[in-house]
């Protein structure tokens, strides 16, 4: 299962009790931190994962700690206080004393979900700069004006050109630009 774990406990001696769970059931563990300051150093030097935290760390507490998570990562809290499963503020929770299974279970699901999400933000198209949307404009313009084409139309001529092609549709717009102008 890919992502990073990251463990940030204040108590060291349960931070590794955890440590030594996740270890025995297959998974790998980055780090293991007492303070968040030491976490997001180590959260910094990767791309996605799982911070497992507590309510108030001795540096920071967890709303704040969570703001400073870049978007591929996910934290659960073990509480002294709380509800299995319970959302809070968009972050899992699960209550200590902390049942093997409950953390197992919902360390895997989270990073399941995690991998799920990279793949869907993979398969997203790049959003266009304005320069290629001006390109496209420009290009459905003038075939528009010049082949009284309707805008959908002109559009497709463009989509279908470039698919031919094999180029991005902005730098066929930019051909046909190139062709019709001179």
């Amino acid at each position: 299962m890919g992502g990073s774990i990251i463990i940030a406990l204040g108590n060291a001696e349960f931070a590794h009790s955890v440590e030594k769970v996740l270890i025995r059931y297959g998974f790998t563990v980055s780090a293991v931190c007492t303070t968040a300051a030491g976490a997001l150093l180590e959260i910094s030097q990767t791309d996605s994962g799982l911070v497992i935290t507590e309510d108030f760390m001795p540096d920071m507490h967890c709303s704040e700690f969570a703001e400073y998570l870049p978007k591929y990562f996910e934290m659960l809290l073990l509480e002294k206080a709380g509800h299995v499963g319970e959302l809070e503020n968009g972050r899992m929770v699960l209550q200590r004393p902390v049942k093997v299974a409950d953390l197992v279970n919902t360390v895997s699901m989270m990073l399941t979900q995690l991998e799920r999400q990279k793949k869907r933000d993979k398969k997203k198209p790049a959003p266009r700069s304005w320069k290629e949307k001006n390109y496209i404009d420009n290009a459905k313009m003038l075939l528009m004006e010049r082949h009284q084409m309707s805008e959908e139309e002109a559009f497709r001529y463009i989509q279908k050109s470039s698919m031919d092609s094999g180029t991005n549709m902005a730098e066929t717009a930019q051909m046909i630009l190139m062709l019709m102008i001179e």
